[in-house]
């Protein structure tokens, strides 16, 4: 954005000088005339832009069409379907409903549904009522002794610093009046977060809010914390869809005094955190430290983020749970397609298992263990519409999160700017001339407006379904095409009950 501002500018600059010329033709071209000829001797004598060089002055429009090219692409070139990461539909699902505006769609689908992989749900020529109460899960195993009941769809983290004060406040006000969580991230615990808004605090690599000085676990302060009324759950992320098996990127340019005081770092300096966590190396340290958490919360529901990589590291959890009976409350499950502020693109690209297939391995693992019956599954990876809510709760999932969903309800309008402290909209800076354009007392209100309403979204389908009762979803009711096949996915990804899934997935290619 700031750089279409600059391209503005620059164009008003030059119609304003042509203006000049006509008014005033002496003058105006012989202003003209130098400052061509000036630009025309600097480009030649430069040494940093080859093309400047060898093209002075013609050179210059490639580089003022390059500062545009983001806009250029958005608002003229993608169409309904295909802009990346989030399409323009999706981003107008979210617009809508945040806005409270029309809820149809007119001339019937974009989307080809003959395209291979193309998905949709089973609906029953028998429909159900639609529901008035929105269901709500409750998250607790048997070692719990505070659980917590749970929105179907909530934010998904994101920390103070990565999002402004003003984002942060407004998520949390959201939270709070449309009654749904509002994960932390692994940022720590602001006085942001704390109005009112149900947290689920997010424990990363870094012990952000609960660290000592050489950056390691601090037991006492993550006691104090933990108690607080608010904070309702506790979640060890281990890792994130976006850059698997690499730790959270805060840019020195956002890591203001605040975020470091927070966060218990040095401010104006790159956050770096760890790859992997100084608490536990292993399944049964994790499954130890999750004990531990457990524990100095006074029993409140404690689980693990995780994106899958190897498979066998995740079967070995599972072993472990058998072997010492110690169980998470929930597992967030995390898609190689997971957003983030800031991340190394071979991490984001090319890392970590893709959402569906993650989800479906872990409900199946949780199953062949017999451990699902007492851990419920979160999933947070690209769940913007009521259809993605179906579709993860009839894979397996119990409930679902959404932190870019989320983000488009403030205002995002996908800038593609999170890690510069630039982004125009004031989501995701902490530049306080860009955040005062995002306004809290209208912006929760959004927030609120759209969990609200994709969940009526979500109970409209779940009546067309012919279901009465969450535990009725299941793989039967999502359809997909494969290889010109047509199968549910009950078919392509059979649900799997017994012990025998660790033998066929250990021997598995």
């Amino acid at each position: 954005m700031r750089e279409a501002i600059r391209f503005t500018l620059i164009v008003s600059l030059i119609v304003g000088l042509i203006i000049f010329t006509i008014v005033w033709p002496v003058w105006g071209f012989s202003i003209f005339g130098i400052v061509l000829f000036a630009i025309g001797l600097y480009d030649i004598f430069q040494k940093e832009h080859t093309i400047l060089r060898n093209f002075p002055l013609l050179g210059h429009m490639r580089y003022m069409l390059e500062l545009i090219s983001p806009e250029i692409h958005q608002y003229f070139i993608e169409n309904d379907t295909d802009g990346k990461p989030i399409d323009r539909n999706h981003r107008s699902y979210i617009y809508q409903r945040a806005k409270l505006q029309k809820e149809t769609h007119p001339f019937g689908t974009q989307l080809n549904v003959e395209e291979e992989n193309f998905k949709w749900m089973r609906h029953s020529i028998y429909p159900t009522k639609v529901q008035k109460e929105y269901p709500r899960v409750n998250i607790g195993g048997p070692d719990c002794e505070q659980t917590y009941s749970a929105s179907l769809f909530n934010i998904s983290a994101m920390s103070f610093g990565a999002l402004s004060k003003n984002a942060i406040e407004a998520l949390n006000k959201g939270a709070k009046e449309g009654n749904f969580f509002h994960d932390t991230g692994e940022g720590g615990i602001s006085d942001y977060h704390r109005l009112g808004g149900d947290l689920v605090w997010e424990i990363g690599t870094g012990y952000f809010g609960c660290r000592t000085e050489e950056g390691n676990f601090d037991p006492e302060q993550f006691k104090e914390k933990a108690n607080w009324p608010e904070v309702k759950m506790i979640e060890i992320k281990i890792s994130q869809g976006a850059k698997p098996g690499h730790g959270g990127v805060l840019p020195a340019s956002k890591n203001n005094n605040e975020i470091a005081t927070i966060r218990g770092v040095e401010p104006h300096t790159d956050v770096l955190s760890p790859p992997g966590h100084t608490a536990f190396n292993n399944a049964e340290g994790l499954l130890g430290f999750v004990e531990q958490l457990r524990a100095l919360s006074n029993g409140k529901p404690v689980g693990f983020k995780l994106s899958i990589g190897s498979k066998d590291e995740f079967l070995e959890i599972c072993e472990k749970m058998v072997e010492t009976g110690i169980k998470p409350d929930f597992i967030t499950v995390d898609g190689a397609e997971g957003g983030t502020g800031a991340a190394p693109i071979d991490f984001s690209n090319y890392v970590g298992m893709p959402w569906e297939k993650a989800l479906i391995f872990v409900v199946d693992a949780l199953n062949g263990f017999d451990l699902k019956k007492d851990i419920k599954v979160v999933t947070a990876t690209k769940i913007f519409t009521a259809f993605d809510i179906f579709k993860a709760l009839c894979i397996g999932a119990d409930i679902c999160n959404s932190a870019r969903g989320m983000m488009l309800a403030l205002g995002c309008i996908q800038a593609l700017r999170c890690d510069t402290n630039k982004c125009p909209t004031g989501v995701a800076t902490n530049d306080r001339r860009l955040m005062n354009g995002l306004v809290v007392a209208d912006k929760w209100k959004r927030v609120k407006n759209y969990q609200q309403q994709t969940l009526d979204d979500f109970l409209e389908l779940f009546a067309a379904a012919g279901c009465e009762r969450l535990s009725e979803l299941n793989r039967t009711m999502i359809n997909k095409k494969i290889n010109d096949k047509i199968e549910s996915y009950s078919v392509f990804y059979p649900s799997v009950a017994t012990g025998a899934y660790l033998k066929e997935e250990r021997v598995a290619p």
